[in-house]
């Protein structure tokens, strides 16, 4: 496999060109309001609060707005990210909503230079390497994505302020992806698929080419040679994430598209040629009060997502598109109609994902940089 690797490797690489990027949508006002308020409702919300925090001793035993104290709210440290993200989303397309200035001020309040100080502090305590690593540090990247797309001087304010956290977060990729041995399979936080799809939108588009080099060789690494995913054993009962579709939608952020293609047949061989929905089921979420179990409702909205932008990277006239559309429709109705402020064990983080889908995140693929290159 790695002699194969190597080979293809280059060839990949000078095969990528630049790849068309998708308009945003901007959703519903209806919709975008409603998903707004639930990040408003806790990006300042300290409690309740899970946290993945190591004890030193006895000192580390503080409330979460002092360990993290940009970063407290929204029950976690990673949903308090995308929280973050949803409201920058949603004010770079919406700018007159009627949630702006309250989106804004949040933002200015919880993004300044002392509070940053203190995630790199945090982050830089005995027995954090691995913390958020890689979902919550995906998503932050997402975050700083999001405002360096965004040409407006609070954008440029933000990012700059961010700025340090950047680092240190891209950093831990350096550090942890040469050491992975192995991809994380799994449809939970740990996910590698969805970690490394987010960090490459971030490498491409703050230019870093000595890292895009390192995701790009991973991810073909992990999975150029992977078949026949058993998408039938999906999802397990706590997913959120799909780790079959995840990965084709990785492999088509760094495949050109005759060849993701012939990929994505070998990997996922039984997507239909017929333009039926119903191939893939949506995940059932029996009881929306408890906060494992609702993962589900995350995944039909991040099913939906992917199934939308494998659809967009097969070459036109393609007979699967037609059947990847329609489920990715009915995974879409299934999980915008969950997404509410009813239990905050879902209302704190569904409604960044159902942002991510509507707003066409996922689709708008930054470019391959022009320096990336076989080793």
């Amino acid at each position: 496999m790695k002699t194969l690797f190597r080979l293809v490797l280059p060839a990949l690489c000078l095969m990528l060109t630049a790849m068309p990027t998708a308009r945003a949508d901007t959703p519903d006002p209806e919709l975008a309001n409603r998903f707004a308020r639930l990040a408003l409702d806790c990006v300042q919300r300290e409690y309740p609060n899970k946290i993945a925090h190591v004890l030193q001793s006895a000192e580390d035993a503080r409330p979460p707005s002092e360990l993290t104290p940009v970063f407290y709210g929204c029950y976690d440290w990673h949903s308090a990210v995308h929280g973050h993200w949803l409201l920058v989303r949603l004010l770079r397309l919406m700018p007159e909503s009627g949630f702006a200035a309250e989106a804004e001020a949040a933002l200015t309040a919880n993004f300044t230079a002392e509070r940053v100080a203190g995630e790199v502090e945090y982050f830089a305590g005995d027995g954090r390497a691995s913390f958020e690593r890689p979902y919550g540090l995906a998503w932050f990247l997402q975050l700083m994505t999001e405002l360096r797309e965004w040409d407006d001087p609070r954008a440029a304010h933000w990012a700059e302020t961010l700025a340090p956290l950047e680092t240190v977060v891209a950093d831990r990729y350096r550090t942890w992806l040469p050491n992975l041995a192995y991809p994380i399979r799994i449809g939970t936080h740990n996910q590698s698929a969805f970690g490394l799809a987010l960090a490459l939108d971030w490498v491409r588009t703050a230019g870093d080419a000595e890292l895009e080099q390192l995701i790009v060789s991973k991810t073909l690494e992990f999975h150029l040679e992977d078949i026949n995913c058993p998408l039938n054993y999906e999802p397990s009962g706590e997913d959120f994430l799909s780790p079959c579709l995840y990965e084709a939608d990785l492999m088509r952020r760094v495949l050109p598209a005759p060849v993701f293609s012939g990929w994505l047949g070998d990997f996922l061989p039984g997507i239909p040629a017929d333009g039926s929905g119903d191939w893939l089921e949506p995940g059932v979420v029996l009881d929306p009060t408890d906060g494992k179990l609702v993962h589900l409702d995350g995944v039909n909205l991040s099913r939906a997502w992917n199934l939308e932008a494998i659809a967009a990277a097969l070459p036109e006239g393609d007979a699967r598109i037609a059947s990847l559309l329609a489920a990715a429709a009915i995974h879409r109705e299934a999980g915008l109609s969950a997404v509410s402020a009813e239990h905050y064990e879902g209302g704190h983080w569904l409604g960044s994902f159902a942002t991510y889908l509507v707003t066409r995140r996922g689709l708008e693929a930054p470019q391959p940089s022009g320096g990336v290159t076989g080793p």
